[in-house]
């Protein structure tokens, strides 16, 4: 029996051998394709390609290369034939891709299909002209030899299909599958046939082939499920369109409206399926739900905290930072609470899709948990923004406030000194004036000079206050500018004013040269010392800002400075009181009849005396403030010491929790039931935990209503104290999601306890950063810890693996991915006892094994002679076929 086996098989070679050298001829010249034709078949079949591999979660981009490994080319044979092929080689060498395409072409032939000239070698090397001609015999093979109408099969049979379907439409004449096709009516009339609902025929022009074929190839993709195979520009520019390009894509027409009747049946199937995806979808809608709601408050709320424009009073930033505080305490709170939920759901969602081996959800564009946690991020970093902002422009409009004040204050004592100055500097009194008159006006204009000098200060403080106000934008600044350039214009006015009366005097001084020395030395110290006492009142009066006890203590040091100065300014006074009674005493001595009016000063003892009370009378006042002041920083500082040492336990009280949740999702020596039990226990110790953070909350806020901006007592503030809170809620709540999930990865797949505490003892020995995630650096070194090889696979076995465990491309793998694929893997490994049976078998039957070694050494002698399939090897071809027939 293996003797007339193997002679068998030799005549069937034999036979395939010459028919293989008689067509090699008409093979060689069809290969050599006019480029347009083949830029057509190439986006055509792998379009076409494409069209069946993404029913298994794959495509292809380039014909020739992505198939030369073989493992897509079988996967695509699987996917149209709906048959198992043999397990491909997982190697990256050359024989492992010829292998694979071996199998491929193997799985071709069994179904009835002559290759011709098409073998492994060229497939594997990139040979575009062999590729689309084993994708053309596969295109015919499954698409087109199926067809049948009226006893005709094929090409026949789908041309004849096409001719009755456009029989009846105008312009129409199907008579082959290149010419009869380019100006688009055949495809639009194809469509018209079966679904008039979608193209309306009437409106179509045969002078617009362009636009008719983009109507089909735009409709067949969007309601037919046919993708775009061609392109219009090139069926119209090339005087011949490919034939076999045109047929595959008409192919698709076939199938898609011949099988109607097959859909139904298909669609009755689904609606069984739809019962238990309606859980499924209903979670999908409430997503979407969520997801937009969640968006579109982030988007009302962003615009909100970025107005960025400040209002004129303080009362009006007040209630802007309370508004602010109601957002935080009120508005905030159930926002955080949806996103978490939306992130378990979504958890969820996906855990049940992969159990029922659905692919997995995408939610619509701009709605991933990734756009949600970047568009929470962005909101955060506003209102991180917004709150910085409110008590900057808070403490701005307290400045501007006391500027301003101040500016009121500073203008008005300037503006009374400056009162009548410039008609006493218009008087032309000294015309008819006396001898002594004369010396007085000369002294007096030489005080006024002095006291002149001395207020330049003071218009120099206006102008620089001005200045300020200006700078931090003040909503009264034209005000301000308007006075401000009136006492500048009026102080240039007093100095010209001065001057020319100076130079009359000096003038007339030439006439008159006695003086009273005493009336001018009395002026001279007089005009000082209450210039002293003008800025010593003005200090006594100054209002301050302070923000802490060292700030108003060393207010009070130097206030207690001023009063050591007094005993000084008191002898000083008495001193130029002594002048006035030196003048006194001259005239009763000497009979001096005086005026009554110092002419050199408008400055009166009786002036220096009332100040010099009203300077008395403003220290203990000054004391009194100050000492209110400590009172209140005192007050403040026992707030910063409240807060701060609540914080102080809060703080690490939040960072200790969540050490713990991270100890308890990595630790393996319990079941899951027990890390939920602890978990949920955790979760109500969280919750009950909530009543400190209000109480930190209501001093925080007793702390923002005090005005106070820093507290050296602690590290942490309210913001510090909200976001580890949140993230608190965050982490308990989404650990127990990953434990409920792997718990329901457990009942569906069937997997031990030991199993689990496995894979969770090998993933937490890679998770160096702890963190309940692997890099692919981790991952890899994980695989190849428990067995893979990934040394002589390279990079294309990792990257397999990879798209399994992160289909999303994050860059980690999580614990819950890792189980997946470890689950998958375990459950396809064959068992000892499995292999074992199996050598028993193939040892059972020796003849058996015999007919198999001359069947490999034939087979063998065969392989080489469809080696040698180009012309320059035709001689050992023939030598190889002599050496079988004597075989």
């Amino acid at each position: 029996k293996v003797d007339y086996f193997v002679a068998g098989s030799l005549l069937c070679f034999t036979g395939l051998l010459f028919i293989y050298m008689i067509q090699e001829e008409d093979w060689d010249r069809d290969l050599l394709l006019d480029p347009a034709w083949e830029k057509q078949q190439r986006k055509t079949f792998t379009a076409w390609c494409n069209s069946h591999l993404r029913k298994a979660g794959t495509q292809i981009e380039n014909i020739e290369e992505d198939f030369r490994n073989g493992l897509k080319l079988m996967l695509l044979l699987e996917v149209i034939s709906g048959e198992r092929l043999p397990k491909p080689d997982k190697g990256k060498m050359r024989f492992h891709k010829i292998a694979n395409v071996n199998k491929a072409l193997d799985f071709i032939c069994s179904k009835g299909v002559k290759l011709v000239s098409i073998g492994a070698e060229e497939i594997v090397d990139g040979n575009v002209k062999m590729t689309l001609g084993m994708i053309w015999t596969i295109i015919l093979r499954f698409a087109i030899q199926d067809i049948s109408v009226e006893e005709t099969s094929a090409k026949e049979g789908l041309l004849l299909w096409c001719q009755r379907k456009t029989a009846p439409y105008r312009n129409v004449n199907v008579q082959n599958f290149h010419i009869s096709w380019k100006d688009g009516l055949a495809l639009c009339a194809l469509i018209h046939r079966h679904r008039p609902d979608l193209i309306d025929y009437s409106k179509l022009r045969k002078d617009d082939p362009i636009g008719n074929l983009n109507t089909a190839f735009e409709v067949a993709e969007k309601f037919l499920d046919i993708p775009k195979m061609l392109d219009a520009e090139d069926i119209v520019n090339t005087p011949k369109p490919d034939e076999k390009a045109i047929m595959t894509y008409v192919s698709c027409f076939y199938h898609a409206f011949a099988g109607a009747e097959q859909a139904e049946t298909a669609a009755n199937r689904i609606c069984k399926v739809l019962a238990v995806n309606q859980e499924n979808e209903k979670l999908m809608e409430e997503y979407e739900k969520l997801a937009s709601e969640l968006l579109e408050w982030i988007r009302r709320t962003i615009p909100w905290l970025e107005n960025r424009v400040a209002e004129q009073t303080m009362r009006a930033m007040q209630q802007k930072l309370e508004d602010f505080r109601d957002y935080r305490r009120v508005h905030k709170p159930p926002r955080v609470q949806e996103k978490c939920q939306l992130e378990i759901n979504f958890n969820t969602l996906q855990t049940k899709l992969r159990l029922s081996n659905r692919p997995a959800f995408m939610p619509s564009e701009g709605k991933m948990v990734s756009d949600i946690a970047n568009a929470w991020k962005g909101l955060e970093q506003v209102e991180k923004g917004y709150e910085e902002w409110l008590l900057t422009e808070i403490r701005r409009l307290e400045r501007l406030d006391h500027l301003a004040e101040k500016f009121k204050q500073k203008c008005s004592l300037h503006e009374s000194w400056t009162s009548g100055k410039e008609e006493l500097l218009s008087q032309k009194d000294y015309e008819s004036a006396s001898l002594m008159e004369i010396r007085a006006l000369m002294r007096k204009h030489e005080a006024f000079e002095s006291d002149l000098a001395a207020h330049q200060d003071r218009v120099e403080q206006i102008a620089a206050i001005a200045q300020e106000l200006n700078e931090l934008d003040y909503h009264d600044a034209a005000t301000v500018n308007a006075r401000c350039q009136g006492i500048c214009d009026q102080w240039d006015s007093l100095g010209t004013l001065t001057q020319k009366r100076r130079d009359a005097l000096e003038r007339v001084e030439k006439l008159w040269e006695t003086i009273d020395q005493l009336y001018l030395e009395f002026a001279k110290r007089a005009a000082p010392f209450n210039n002293w006492m003008d800025g010593a009142m003005e200090d006594l009066q100054d209002m301050f800002i302070v923000h802490s006890i060292e700030e108003i203590q060393s207010l009070i040091t130097a206030h207690d400075q001023f009063k050591a100065t007094l005993p000084e300014a008191d002898k000083e006074r008495m001193a130029i009181m002594g002048i006035q009674n030196e003048i006194m005493k001259i005239a009763q001595t000497y009979g001096i009849k005086l005026a009554g009016v110092n002419p050199y000063t408008n400055l009166s003892p009786q002036d220096i005396s009332n100040k010099w009370e009203a300077v008395k009378q403003l220290v203990p006042l000054r004391d009194q403030m100050l000492q209110e002041e400590v009172a209140r920083q005192q007050a403040n500082e026992r707030l910063r010491r409240q807060f701060a040492a609540q914080a102080n336990i809060i703080g690490p009280w939040i960072q200790t929790k969540m050490e713990e949740i991270g100890h308890v999702s990595v630790d393996i020596a319990g079941s899951l039931e027990e890390q939920m039990n602890n978990l949920k226990t955790y979760e109500q110790n969280i919750i009950n935990y909530k009543s400190n953070i209000d109480k930190l909350e209501g001093d925080h806020q007793l702390i923002q209503e005090a005005l106070i901006f820093d507290n050296k007592h602690t590290n942490y503030t309210m913001e510090h104290v909200r976001v580890g809170w949140e993230q608190l809620l965050t982490t308990i709540a989404r650990t127990i999601n990953e434990v409920e999930n792997q718990i329901l990865t457990r009942d569906a797949k069937g997997i031990s306890q030991e199993q689990l505490n496995e894979f969770r003892a090998s993933f937490n020995h890679f998770d160096r950063k702890r963190n309940g995630m692997m890099d692919p650096d981790d991952f890899r070194a994980c695989l190849i810890s428990m067995g893979y090889d990934l040394v002589s696979n390279g990079e294309v076995e990792f990257a397999r693996i990879m798209t399994l465990v992160d289909p999303n491309n994050t860059g980690v793998v999580t614990f819950q991915a890792f189980i997946d694929f470890m689950t998958r893997e375990t459950a396809e490994t064959d068992t000892a006892e499995q292999v074992m049976a199996s050598f028993k078998i193939l040892a059972s039957d020796k003849v058996r094994a015999a007919a198999r070694c001359s069947l490999l050494a034939i087979g063998g002698a065969v392989g080489r002679v469809l080696a040698c399939t180009k012309r320059k090897h035709r001689k050992m071809k023939m030598c190889y076929f002599y050496l079988l027939c004597s075989l």
